[in-house]
């Protein structure tokens, strides 16, 4: 459990570094990106390590009716993340659209893993992205992009079916069931 712990502590000091100390991380320059990545590398792998070989109490199980929403709500992350890369309309109204993508995933995922390993990671997750938009809010005034045009748009949609198929997969080739 400790290595899940210190992944989910690492990937949001990582992520925080810019926010709670922006002149040290300003300082640093480009030549801090390199190292940060690493950092975020290595807790995406301690996570990975951690959440396999965790071991906690389980207070609730997956239920179909969960499961149909989890799904939903993944598929609508996964879209979320193309609004951030592509500006389609959507990132009019949301100012942090890859941001609500983590969140929703970590929501969807809390919905389906009643478990304390579980809790620590989508929940670790979802408190990491809850604090960054708080940040972001209070340090920056938000610019809403351009419209994109209609073809980022019909873009993101195939690009968010695809993603969605190839986590599918993923899931089921690590041997979970993504479905009711």
């Amino acid at each position: 459990m400790i290595w899940l712990i210190l992944g989910v502590l690492l990937w949001s000091g990582a992520h925080l570094f810019k926010r709670v100390a922006p002149d040290m991380r300003a300082s640093l320059g480009d030549k801090g990106k390199g190292p940060v990545a690493l950092i975020l590398l290595g807790s995406v792998v301690l996570m990975l390590i951690g959440y396999r070989g965790a071991e906690g109490a389980v207070f609730y199980g997956r239920s179909p009716a969960l499961v149909g929403i989890n799904n939903l709500l993944m598929l609508l992350a996964v879209y979320m993340f193309a609004v951030s890369g592509m500006k389609t309309k959507l990132a009019q109204y949301i100012r942090h659209p890859q941001l609500t993508g983590v969140k929703l995933w970590a929501v969807a995922h809390l919905l389906v893993n009643g478990d304390v390993p579980s809790f620590i990671l989508f929940g670790g997750i979802l408190a990491w992205a809850v604090v960054e938009v708080i940040l972001i809010n209070r340090q920056t005034a938000w610019v809403k992009p351009d419209p994109a045009p209609m073809k980022n748009e019909v873009r993101a949609v195939i690009g968010t079916i695809a993603i969605f198929a190839g986590l599918i997969l993923v899931h089921k080739g690590l041997g979970y069931t993504p479905y009711g």
